[in-house]
């Protein structure tokens, strides 16, 4: 591994120097995201954030102060994304500040296992470890934020809820130059939960910077991700029926499946698991890259503004992952594992663990073939990755050594009119582990008018090797381990997007081959017939008055023939909801939020690989979850007020709230649960 590493910083020094000897070919005057004319104009100073100063002195010792001057212009674009966003400050969705989607459900307490109530494929090729179960809760490079702002940044986020359930996010970002930002994020959720063994804590960071040179020619990027999820795991409970005839009214007196009774837990501040998984995931990137193009400038009465407009771009990505994926067991109750999961153990401790270190190299070329948009280029490259897989269980362990060899393509054109907006990619693995790998993405986006709004098409498809969960060599108890067939999926979408209307209408369809899947606590297996998948939504906010909205979103889900796949038929929420800007800096959004879907064979949940898995034994039975919410905005200050699952209301035994609803079979939901949070940001 350290001579692979060597020969990827000896590409990466041939590419700096080739940067060097171009650079030294074509001589630039000194710019700045906006520059001086440099001496022909005379000297142009700037302040600290790039912003020029006129090069006439002012005549008068006295001015009226600036209004703007605590003022600020931040924006930002996704990791490898052009499109130019501003920041979220919404209130009408508390789920946009958090990290569980209301399409997704967990195993009863925030940090846990979670699942969607939607059918959401794999549609990357390549590697893939296979564990998912905490994604919502992680920070990824296609969430990543590129920042740019005229003053220093800060945002500040505290959530508190039942039983000591706590949420802190801090983000900073500034510009130390016009042509140099960095961003620091941090996120850390603490959950004990309301049962046994439960308790589930996130630790998250992130750290960017983006440089630009003076003459706009060289420009790097580096992101750093960290991302820590340990969740306890108690096997759900041994007796769920006994939940609404607690003799104390507490949900922490019933005995789960796996975990002792005594080493539980519920100390606020204990991250501590003695059962269940810890997974760890870290990401280094960095990108540099360097054009060459025509420069031109613009001249206003005071400042001379010079420009660059890229024509060839030359790219090169230097990737480093490591995974970390750990299930284990301190306090093994053998007679457990086998009546309720049949498993055997003669072990007082189990553990099973794939870990994994990951190095790409890719190089670019890219071009632009209209200088006035940078929108629109054509990516050509090629890319060869290294990665070391270590699998250790209770007994063993072992090492095996993989690489890839891929070529890839992009073209993206969004139009400067913002009518036409078209998105093409490609990879496809030549060499290696994933050999035969592909998959083939396009998308077109046409403004039909003002009044009609937009319409996006697009087509995928993929072919992929199944996730390593499924491959023999993994270190987890995987039953029936062989080397599966290739995945094949196509997917055909459609998306209306009417703002006028506030209204979206999207359709997708799926057609699907070899679908791997898990069938029990430990059984993989292939479903190689063909078959279809169908899924329609349509999200769309009513005007009832001038302070009462009802924004209502509903989806619609179907697999034919006999396809191991489980979602409920159909899926809403709706929220009513009572908001404005009463007073000067008062804005204000409080209601009631609906969710209901149909019932269905929801899947299973396997502890010990990780994975939600398919059964036919069990069907929900919920009523709709019900929440209010109280949420406003002073300024710089958002709070958040929830009060959700009033649905567990039980009339019979006095108001109590122990009517639970059950979606992963043994694994209740929350009871009545209150959060409070606070998003603060300042301008420094």
């Amino acid at each position: 591994m350290n001579r692979l590493a060597a020969v990827c910083i000896i590409l990466s020094l041939c590419f700096i120097s080739l940067v060097k000897q171009a650079a030294a070919q074509q001589q630039y005057g000194q710019s700045g995201r906006f520059s001086g004319a440099g001496a022909s104009s005379g000297n142009v100073s700037y302040d600290r954030n790039g912003r020029p100063i006129p090069n006439q002195p002012k005549q008068d010792s006295l001015q009226h102060r600036d209004r703007y001057a605590d003022s600020i212009t931040i924006f930002y674009r996704h990791f490898d994304s052009t499109k130019i966003r501003k920041i979220d400050s919404s209130l009408n969705d508390f789920t946009r500040r958090f990290p569980q989607p209301y399409y997704y459900y967990t195993l009863g307490n925030f940090g846990t296992a979670s699942h969607s109530l939607l059918f959401t494929p794999i549609m990357q090729s390549g590697w893939d470890a296979g564990f998912h179960q905490f994604d919502i809760y992680n920070f990824t490079l296609e969430n990543t934020k590129i920042f740019q702002t005229t003053r220093p940044y800060t945002e500040i986020a505290y959530l508190i809820g039942n039983k000591a359930e706590q949420l802190l996010d801090f983000m900073h970002t500034q510009n130390r130059k016009s042509n140099f930002n960095f961003s620091f994020e941090y996120r850390f959720s603490n959950a004990p939960g309301t049962f046994k063994n439960q308790n589930a804590s996130n630790n998250n960071l992130r750290f960017t910077t983006h440089y630009q040179s003076p003459n706009k020619r060289y420009e790097n990027y580096f992101i750093f991700l960290s991302n820590k999820n340990a969740s306890s795991e108690n096997g759900g409970l041994k007796d769920p029926t006994r939940i609404d005839s607690l003799a104390l009214n507490n949900p922490y007196e019933l005995e789960t499946r796996l975990g002792v009774a005594g080493v539980a837990n519920p100390n606020p501040f204990s991250t501590t698991v003695n059962t269940g998984n810890v997974y760890k995931q870290s990401t280094f990137l960095f990108r540099q890259q360097y054009d060459f193009g025509k420069k031109d400038s613009l001249v206003t009465d005071s400042v001379t503004y010079k420009l660059f407009y890229a024509r060839l771009r030359l790219q090169q990505n230097v990737i480093l992952n490591t995974y970390n994926y750990n299930y284990y067991d301190n306090n093994v109750i053998d007679s457990q594992y086998q009546k309720y999961f049949n498993f055997n153990t003669i072990l007082d401790t189990i553990s099973f663990k794939d870990a994994w270190t990951n190095l790409t190299n890719e190089f670019a070329i890219i071009t632009f073939p209209d200088k006035n948009n940078q929108s629109q280029f054509f990516k050509a490259g090629a890319g060869i990755q290294w990665f070391k897989g270590t699998f250790t269980d209770t007994l063993n362990s072992r090492t095996q050594n993989y690489h890839n060899i891929y070529l890839m393509g992009e073209y993206r054109n969004r139009t400067r009119n913002q009518k036409w907006d078209v998105e093409a990619s490609g990879k496809l693995f030549l060499n290696g582990y994933n050999s035969g790998d592909y998959h083939a993405f396009i998308s077109l986006q046409r403004q039909l008018s003002k009044r009609l709004g937009f319409l996006t098409l697009g087509f995928q498809n993929t072919n992929r090797t199944p996730s390593f969960i499924f491959n023999p060599n993994t270190a987890f108890p995987v039953s029936d381990k062989q080397n599966f067939a290739k995945e094949n999926t196509t997917h055909l979408s459609a998306i209306y997007f009417n703002p006028k209307l506030s209204l979206t209408l999207n359709g997708d369809y799926y057609l699907m081959t070899n679908y791997t899947y898990f069938d029990s606590f430990f059984v993989a297996t292939q479903y190689k017939n063909l078959f279809n998948f169908i899924h329609l939504s349509a999200e769309k906010k009513f005007k009832l008055s001038k302070y009462w909205n009802w924004y209502s979103e509903l989806h619609v889900q179907q697999v034919t023939g006999n396809a191991p796949i489980h979602v409920p038929f159909i899926l809403t929420r709706n929220r009513l909801a009572f908001e404005g800007n009463f007073y000067t800096n008062l804005f204000l959004s409080t209601g009631i939020e609906v969710r209901y879907y149909t019932n269905f064979e929801a899947d299973n949940y396997s502890p010990f690989i990780g994975q939600f898995f398919y059964q036919t034994s069990y069907t929900t039975s919920n009523r709709p979850d019900v929440n209010l919410f109280f949420n406003f905005r002073i300024k710089g200050f958002k709070g958040f007020l929830q009060l959700e699952n009033l649905n567990t209301i039980n009339p019979a035994k006095g108001f109590t709230f122990d009517k639970y609803n059950f979606i992963t079979p043994l694994y209740p939901e929350r009871p009545l649960w209150f959060r409070f949070g606070v998003w603060w940001n300042f301008v420094n």
